[in-house]
């Protein structure tokens, strides 16, 4: 700030130098007489007239008469004209005043329109960091209140409670991942998100409701890394050394090899293996992908921490994990798996801006993959409060590629829904049906909302077996 302060008086100084200079000098004297230059001429033309009649060129008369002309001539030119008043002499307006006041009022202008029209505390670094946490702060609070009005919304629920998760507002984050309900339920980011915020809240213990969480999430994607890590914290925790092992081999192979991450994993499982009585392990690298993992499966999620710490995952902790991947991505643009990998970790901390960017990154991969579809639109949607758009053609493409993708179904009906087309609503709802365990929570869910869209679009209350 001090530096900043000085350039600018500097700068001030300068213009006020070169704007003052030319009204601080002095006048400039008078110029040539023109008395004196008439004479001056009138003088070279008698003597050139006294030449010509040295050498005869006029008679003596012409040249009497011609100097008479000249003569009469020199004195009208001559003649003293009438005396002009000068009023610079007691004029109050002088150079030296405007001089004064440039240098008094262009500093104070300056110094105004910077503090009217600049930022003054962005050049403070403190005051910079408090003017972004008071945005974030507006922001987390408008959308607090927009869910307070419209509570129906568990997308904006879900993101609310990241946001208070980061933020550190723990007991907010938790009130609101319960008012998400089902969705937390469905979607493996979210238990496991749930699941770290319970155990920062249980004193970094992993065990309970947040292992519950955490083994729900590795039932749906068992190659969930922030899953994986939690789950071999909690198992050497509890001294299943071999559990560990198990979790964080797994966990190796979505690892870029030779990282900082994986080193990491490799030394965390040389201890639960000598602690297990288990032999050295060689060193895991990644295996190439199958078709029967998929693109997604390759492209893994979020890359984890310290398993030591892992358990604590405060917003430092993800923030240097996500920080280090981004610079990872940025000496390997074309790795587009890590740039999903990015993405995904951008949508876990709620920073949907830069995971829009990292999935358009992502280019073919993403494109290919209908897992990786839905979760760019996931993103798309809750950044537009709606399931339109570009959102809706990503899903559409994923019930391309797969038609009976559960997130894509659930997304199309809900779209279909909002936008009051009822039938078709139901129609994407019954296939989500055909691929969820008869009798599940989620199962139910789904048809309590078929059951409402078929009552408001009048097409009967039983559903198609």
């Amino acid at each position: 700030m001090t530096v900043f302060i000085a350039i600018a008086v500097l700068l001030t100084l300068l213009v006020m130098a070169w704007i003052v200079r030319p009204l601080l000098r002095p006048a400039p004297a008078a110029g040539v007489s023109s008395e004196r230059l008439n004479a001056s001429i009138y003088r070279d033309q008698l003597d050139t007239l006294e030449r010509d009649l040295a050498r005869g060129v006029i008679s003596p008369a012409d040249c009497e008469a011609t100097r008479d002309e000249l003569q009469l001539r020199l004195l009208d030119d001559t003649e003293e004209p009438a005396p002009i008043r000068h009023t610079s002499g007691t004029s109050i307006w002088t150079g030296r005043l405007t001089a004064a006041l440039i240098v008094v009022l262009m500093p104070l202008g300056a110094a105004g329109m910077y503090w009217l029209l600049g930022t003054p505390a962005a050049i403070d670094p403190a005051a910079a960091q408090k003017a972004n946490e008071d945005q974030a702060m507006k922001m987390v609070n408008s959308l607090a209140a927009r869910l307070q009005a419209n509570p129906d919304n568990p997308q904006g629920w879900a993101m609310l409670a990241r946001s208070y998760k980061v933020m550190g507002r723990f007991d907010e984050a938790e009130q609101a991942f319960k008012k998400a309900g089902d969705l937390v339920n469905t979607n493996p980011d979210l238990m496991v998100d749930y699941a770290d915020l319970l155990a920062v809240r249980a004193n970094n213990n992993i065990e309970g409701r947040s292992l519950e969480l955490v083994n729900k999430a590795l039932s749906i994607d068992p190659q969930h890394p922030m899953g994986l890590m939690m789950a071999g914290v909690a198992a050497y925790r509890r001294a299943d050394f071999k559990g560990a092992v198990n979790r964080w081999e797994t966990l190796l192979t979505l690892l870029e090899p030779g990282s900082p991450d994986a080193q990491q994993v490799e030394t965390d499982i040389a201890d639960a293996r000598a602690k297990a009585g288990l032999p050295a392990a060689q060193k895991v690298t990644a295996p190439t992908a199958t078709p029967a993992a998929g693109p997604a499966a390759e492209a893994g999620k979020l890359p984890p921490v310290d398993p030591a710490a892992a358990a604590a995952m405060t917003p430092e902790m993800i923030n240097q994990m996500v920080d280090r991947l981004a610079a990872r991505q940025k000496a390997n643009p074309d790795d587009l798996p890590g740039w999903v990998r990015l993405a995904h970790a951008y949508k876990v901390q709620g920073r949907l801006a830069d995971a829009e960017q990292a999935y358009a990154k992502a280019g073919k991969l993403v494109d290919s993959d209908p897992d990786l579809l839905t979760q760019y639109a996931d993103v798309l949607a809750t950044r537009a409060d709606k399931i339109e758009g570009r959102p809706l053609a990503l899903v559409n493409k994923a019930l391309a590629l797969n038609p009976k993708h559960p997130t894509a179904l659930m997304m199309a009906g809900t779209a279909a829904y909002r936008r009051a087309d009822y039938a078709q609503a139901v129609a994407h709802w019954e296939k989500v049906l055909t691929v969820l365990p008869p009798g599940s929570s989620d199962a139910k869910q789904v048809q309590a909302e078929i059951a409402d869209a078929r009552v408001k679009g009048g097409l009967g209350l039983l559903a198609k077996p």
